[in-house]
């Protein structure tokens, strides 16, 4: 028959100083992990932006991505202010890899002005939009891969050829006149805007 008596075993030094050791790990498990909460709320939050994207990231010392580059640029004002005016900053600023094809001020001054200033507008942002993703290729092209007569589809759905003369490199008939390579894919200056 099992009764107490039977069931009761008294508590032996040993037992006695393991049971002493669990409770007072527990203790300072606790203590630890309040200590840590404590830290982590006293954390300076003023310098973790609490809205933005990938371009709202500050990396000084990472190389610069698609949009740091053409920011960076003197050259390429226009193309900055058409990114921003289309919200584009961000989807540019992220992994990638894309292949930017960057005109210069010099050829947007091609494009006339009425045509240009009117894009810039809020209500035809879809339109500025359609005209930068022909301006980007999804994938690393580097000048080395490019073959004549070679045909590739920009992100906006516009076909494009590239061609290649003795390493003078052009795009619809463009001029690539520089390639700076990015941290989130390449970037080719172009002496003219792409329009279909």
């Amino acid at each position: 028959m099992y009764t107490f008596a039977t069931a009761y075993k008294p508590i032996t030094m040993k037992k006695y100083f393991l049971l002493i050791a669990t409770i007072a790990g527990l203790f300072i498990l606790n203590a630890c992990t309040s200590e840590t909460d404590t830290q982590t709320s006293n954390v300076n939050t003023a310098s973790v932006p609490l809205e933005g994207g990938q371009s709202t990231v500050v990396d000084d010392v990472s190389q610069k991505n698609v949009v740091q580059i053409a920011v960076s640029s003197p050259d390429h004002t226009t193309l900055v202010k058409a990114v921003q005016a289309a919200n584009l900053v961000d989807a540019l600023a992220n992994n990638g890899p894309f292949t930017v094809f960057a005109p210069t001020d010099e050829a947007f001054a091609q494009v006339p002005a009425d045509a240009l200033n009117n894009l810039m507008k809020p209500e035809n942002k879809s339109q500025l939009e359609d005209v930068l993703y022909d301006h980007v290729y999804v994938g690393v092209l580097k000048t080395e891969n490019i073959e004549s007569e070679k045909k590739i589809t920009l992100f906006g759905g516009q076909v494009v050829t590239l061609n290649n003369d003795n390493g003078k490199y052009t795009v619809n008939g463009a001029n690539i006149i520089a390639s700076i390579p990015a941290a989130n894919g390449i970037v080719h200056v172009v002496d003219k805007v792409l329009l279909e």
